[in-house]
């Protein structure tokens, strides 16, 4: 069973990370200031993971080290979202939103729930009193972080500065990682939270591993629902009766950085099944006309 002090912290986080995501869903709906949604969720990580370890108090370097990784991974992010928003100016994903209360209650409802479930991990760590010590899995798990960080942070720099650049107008993303990878950033958030779930093993005991419940939750989150499919959708109603968009989009790899010269020749199955080239990733693509 999961331990008497481990449920008092998840009833903690909970309550905290409800009240944080409430107090932006009303500066949201009474102001339509939707620039600070994924500051909230990001920033919001922060606060989980340096509240429970204080909270705790134990300072085993387990939960030093793993604190510090998600505090680094959620202000840079969340900055780095903030600052590109205000840039941009509105959030498009809050266009059908705005004026509709219900929609916007379920998107921070939804929010609180990944931001609390991909937090578990973190959460029993620092509720414990560090495990045994050291371990292959830290160091794994450490790696994992540190790869899949740098290829999210690069990611991110190189796609805001072909954005910015007045000569790429209209032109999809394909510098850099980005020519490895269509969404090289959520290959990277994936890895480096799998690489935190890694790195608590050495913690866990029994029922606890269900914590993996996080970085899965994050992998459907990403692959099925808010992130690729949505982006794939949007992309191919731009450029999807382009011949050299629909070449990029056969030969480039929609998560798992992998060089165009391998990942263009494989066949569809082992793209479906090992690579998570799903079909409805081109449900939106226009179909190629025969030329008579």
């Amino acid at each position: 069973m999961v331990k008497v002090i481990d449920s008092h912290y998840l009833a903690i986080t909970a309550i905290v990370t409800v009240g944080y995501q409430f107090i932006f869903f009303v500066i949201t709906a009474l102001f339509k200031f939707d620039q600070v949604t994924d500051f909230a969720g990001s920033t919001n990580f922060v606060i989980l993971a340096v509240l429970t370890l204080l909270l705790k108090g134990t300072w085993h370097y387990r939960q030093i080290v793993l604190t510090v990784l998600v505090v680094v991974w959620g202000l840079r992010l969340g900055l780095f979202l903030l600052m590109r928003i205000l840039q941009w100016g509105e959030d498009r994903r809050f266009d059908d939103m705005r004026e509709n209360i219900g929609k916007l209650v379920v998107f921070w409802i939804f929010q609180a729930v990944w931001v609390w479930t991909v937090s578990l991990p973190v959460t029993f760590v620092n509720a414990s009193n560090g495990g045994r010590l050291f371990q292959p899995a830290d160091v794994i798990g450490w790696t994992m972080w540190v790869a899949g960080f740098l290829i999210e942070a690069t990611a991110d720099q190189q796609k805001l500065s072909f954005k910015k650049c007045p000569e790429n107008k209209g032109k999809w993303c394909d510098v850099g990682v980005w020519k490895y990878s269509r969404h090289p950033n959520y290959f990277g958030e994936m890895l480096l939270w799998w690489g935190l779930y890694v790195a608590s093993l050495p913690v866990l005991k029994g029922l606890e591993y269900l914590v993996i419940i996080g970085p899965v939750f994050l992998t459907l989150l990403l692959l099925f629902v808010s992130g690729i499919p949505l982006l794939e959708e949007s992309a191919d109603k731009k450029y999807g009766n382009l011949g050299a968009y629909r070449h990029y989009k056969k030969t480039t790899s929609p998560l798992i950085l992998l060089p165009r010269g391998v990942y263009g020749y494989l066949p569809i199955w082992c793209k479906a099944v090992f690579l998570f080239e799903f079909p409805l990733y081109s449900r939106n693509l226009p179909q190629e006309t025969t030329a008579w």
